[in-house]
């Protein structure tokens, strides 16, 4: 459901305004003392990251580099292999997740934005094995298990993020590629949904729509606009997402099985032209409300539940990147509700993209810009202005 706040919790979210000038919907929290460490530089719209077991990242490059960043920081050359892939626009290689078992199998998976023909793309999944060699290395054995359809022209739009359920299915985000914004209705899509699949791209047989007519069985829910951000919770097995919004209305969600989240029937943002989306309407009946949602936008990417112990107020705290207001947020959880926000990292002014939290509970952050960094939050003597 959508967060009500009491007259307690209004009138400290008034006191104590958000440093970074976006307005949220809940009140703030206290500042948490924190450091934070340049890793390495240089990464060109760096995208994804994944700690592998020997503590070095594997991070994505949305103009269609996958590299490994030593814990020194040294940025390796290229790792080849890679499929081709459609860069234009917010188009190009976008997630990354490793295998449960990458340490004897070297499996990967990631997504990107692939070409369809001389005028059409979409977001595709690809599994392949990666071999180290030296200080980079090569993908082998790439095989496509998803490929979002229709394909569109357009570079806008292309999701999208993987997670494992504790059952071992992916989940698989999508966009409704802006210029197909109805089609995030339309069950027989791809276009704006999550996605459940097993690993090797079948369909898990308990999926909502498996053996309903004109349905796509491959679709876990639906009415999405642009999922950016997906964790698990690691305590009760559900999935959290944040999508983007138009002119406002980002969204919190927790997508269950079959139901509609609303896009573009439902928003609480409104167009870039200024003009209401479809009715201009907030709410409908058959139609999920978002768990919190902020107005104006922040422009969500990257989400993480915090399960590590170096920030131990933090625990079961979701982290969600902000790329248009330049800021990590730590939203505090109670009962499934947000009831608090924490403002990090907004003294970089830079586009949060991804975070991660690493094996040693420290926090993993990449920014998105054409010399983009990838950075480690720890506790420090100094709060985050």
């Amino acid at each position: 459901m959508r967060l009500h706040l009491t007259a307690a919790s209004l009138a400290l979210a008034a006191a104590i305004p958000p440093a970074y000038g976006a307005q949220t919907n809940a009140p703030a929290a206290d500042r948490t003392p924190l450091k934070v460490t340049e890793i390495a530089g240089g990464l060109e719209n760096a995208w994804s990251m994944q700690e592998l077991p020997d503590g070095r990242i594997l991070v994505t490059e949305r103009t269609g580099q996958l590299r490994i960043v030593t814990v020194e920081g040294r940025v390796s050359d290229p790792i080849t292999g890679l499929p081709e892939m459609a860069t234009n626009g917010q188009g190009g290689l976008l997630d990354v997740l490793l295998a449960g078992d990458f340490a004897t199998t070297g499996t990967i998976y990631f997504s990107y934005s692939e070409p369809r023909g001389p005028m059409s793309n979409g977001t595709s999944v690809m599994r392949a094995t990666l071999k180290f060699a030296g200080s980079s290395g090569s993908l082998e054995n790439g095989k496509v298990i998803f490929r979002q359809q229709p394909a569109a022209s357009g570079s806008h739009h292309f999701g999208s993020r993987l997670v494992f359920d504790k059952t071992g299915a992916l989940f698989v985000t999508t966009g409704e590629r802006n210029i197909l914004r109805d089609s995030a209705q339309d069950v027989s899509t791809h276009i704006g949904k999550v996605i459940r699949i097993l690993p090797d791209g079948s369909v898990p047989k308990d999926n909502p729509f498996v053996g309903k007519t004109g349905a796509a069985p491959e679709v876990w829910s639906y009415g999405h606009r642009n999922l950016q951000g997906a964790a698990l919770d690691p305590t009760t097995g559900k999935l959290w997402t944040t999508e983007h919004g138009p002119q406002g209305g980002d969204e919190l969600n927790q997508p269950q099985a079959g139901k509609n989240y609303g896009w573009p029937i439902i928003t609480y943002g409104i167009d870039y032209s200024g003009a209401p989306i479809g009715d201009g309407i907030s709410e409908k009946a058959g139609m999920e409300q978002p768990v919190y949602y902020w107005k104006p936008s922040i422009a969500t990417s990257g989400l993480a539940f915090y399960t590590g112990e170096l920030f131990p107020g933090w625990k079961g705290n979701l982290l969600a990147g902000g790329l248009k207001a330049n800021v990590l947020e730590r939203l505090i959880l109670k009962d499934d509700e947000v009831v608090a926000v924490e403002p990090l990292l907004t003294d970089l002014k830079q586009r949060i993209r991804d975070v991660r939290v690493a094996a040693d509970g420290s926090v993993l952050v990449l920014t998105d810009d054409a010399n983009g960094k990838l950075l480690r939050l720890t506790p420090g003597a100094s709060a985050s202005p």
